[in-house]
């Protein structure tokens, strides 16, 4: 009987350590940031562009339908990366410039940190930008036990190199061990993507993985392997076609990651969450018709982002979820899914919404502050005097209702190049408007401002955008060291205090 016993004994033993299939372990978790991805560039959201990859995945998992980002890069990685506002951690205007002594405050445990402390093994691979001034801001030293990447906004993907304001182009790529020189030429796209399969290949399963792959894909400049963009050749623009081969290089690297974690017997106990940091930009070949506006804007076409989840471990299935999702939602639903402590954290806004997509169970959240930005340009005069000030720009939204303040930018509908749509500029009837109210469930295009129908409930979300602007930490926006010269350290971006 003791014979008998023993075999048994050591399968249950080695599913509970090493069997990817076992419900009862931790979830590998692999995040996957698209740059500058537009809701109108994804393939069940579009007509121009194939993803079919992406459109697998989201189909076999849940499509996030009233999800939201951030206008912007940094703000939107620094929301993921901490639960927190941009308005609690003085990163509310603009993005962090690689001139710039700032970063992510180091007070604040990032989400790497948190699945650190609970067991995961922990990987970057991408691009960074919260901030590089100082080695403590840098990823390796932010909880990630690895890195492969880039600390700046943008660069070349093929040199990885970013322009200094001396007109000089210094290298920009690294990993744990210092800078890396010798993937001149290697397409970032592909690069990131084998990285990302490197770590998956060396992983021992015995422990959950968190992967984070923020990948270059599809910010500006315009480059791709030429066997990408002539699939394209009927688009005329040729910025769109330029952008859509960009996608399917970025499609396909997803679709060679998954693979991989299906090779390595991972998928099965893997949740995987893919997401754009902010709307797409016409200039750049991005497109979020039928959305108003773009990246940069307070508008939807800036901030409504496409996201999904799926893998083995997400227990619907070809579902669609319309609940309201944030950026922010991520840091406490991962880390409570890794069965991590928020302990140590300061008040997060983030919820944790594991339930709302496992289950289809209502959104915890009904309150969303888009942003308030202290720096930016304001716009006109006060509408009210007793409440926030309607010239500072802002937006929040409250159930269905969204209210926009002050300057928003450019407000046009852009359909994609080529398109039967017509181009809709923005209404500028009135120069210096600086209100705005749409209910987004009824019309989320924002056609139809309702700021003059309905002033109560302008008044009411105001008066959250108060509130909210009570206890926002000043904005840091430093201006730019000289002292960040790349030339002064053998012609490569890094830490220079």
């Amino acid at each position: 009987m003791k014979k008998l016993w023993l075999p048994l004994l050591f399968a249950v033993w080695l599913s509970a350590v090493g069997g990817s299939g076992s419900k009862n372990k931790r979830p590998n978790i692999v995040f996957v940031l698209a740059d500058d991805y537009g809701f109108n560039d994804i393939g069940y959201h579009g007509e121009q562009i194939f993803t079919p990859v992406l459109d697998k995945l989201a189909s076999d998992g849940v499509k996030l339908e009233n999800y939201y980002v951030q206008p912007i890069c940094t703000p939107t990685r620094s929301q993921l990366m901490t639960g927190r506002y941009q308005i609690h951690t003085g990163l509310q205007h603009y993005v962090l410039l690689p001139e710039q002594a700032n970063g992510l405050p180091l007070d604040d445990p990032t989400m790497a940190d948190k699945m650190k402390e609970a067991g995961y093994a922990t990987h970057m691979v991408g691009k960074w930008h919260l901030g590089f001034y100082k080695k403590e801001y840098l990823p390796f030293n932010r909880g990630f036990d690895s890195y492969f990447g880039y600390l700046v906004g943008e660069e070349t993907y093929y040199g990885h190199k970013r322009d200094y304001t001396d007109g000089n182009w210094y290298l920009d790529l690294r990993d744990q061990n210092g800078p890396v020189h010798s993937e001149e030429g290697h397409y970032s796209g592909h690069l990131f993507t084998e990285k990302a399969i490197d770590v998956v290949q060396a992983h021992d399963p015995r422990k959950p993985l968190f992967l984070y792959l923020a990948y270059q894909s599809v910010h500006g400049p315009l480059q791709v392997p030429e066997k990408y963009e002539r699939q394209y050749r009927h688009i005329q623009d040729e910025n769109r076609r330029i952008y859509a081969g960009m996608v399917s290089a970025m499609d396909e690297g997803v679709g060679n990651l998954t693979q991989a974690l299906k090779d390595k017997g991972l998928w099965d106990n893997t949740v995987l969450v893919f997401s754009t940091d902010n709307g797409g930009t016409p200039k750049g070949g991005g497109n979020n018709f039928p959305l108003r506006g773009w990246k940069g804007s307070l508008w939807e076409g800036g901030i409504h982002g496409v996201g999904f989840v799926s893998g083995g471990r997400v227990p619907l299935k070809g579902t669609v979820n319309r609940e309201l999702i944030h950026v922010s939602d991520w840091f406490p639903t991962l880390v409570g899914l890794a069965q991590g402590s928020l302990n140590g954290t300061k008040p997060l806004d983030g919820v944790d919404q594991w339930g709302t997509i496992s289950r289809g169970t209502p959104s915890k959240r009904t309150v969303l502050l888009h942003n308030i930005d202290p720096l930016a340009r304001t716009l006109g005069v006060p509408l009210y005097n007793d409440t926030f000030d309607t010239t500072v720009r802002a937006a929040v939204r409250v159930g269905h209702m969204k209210l926009i303040t002050g300057e928003p930018y450019n407000g046009s509908w852009v359909p994609p190049p080529g398109s039967a749509h017509k181009f809709e500029p923005e209404p500028n009837t009135f120069p210096d408007k600086n209100v705005w109210l749409f209910n987004i469930t009824a019309d989320p295009t924002e056609h139809h401002d309702l700021s003059d129908q309905m002033p109560g409930t302008v008044r009411t979300l105001l008066g959250y955008l108060q509130r909210f602007n009570q206890h926002a930490v000043p904005a840091v926006y430093p201006p730019l060291d000289k002292n960040s010269n790349p030339a002064l350290r053998g012609g490569v971006w890094g830490p220079w205090q």
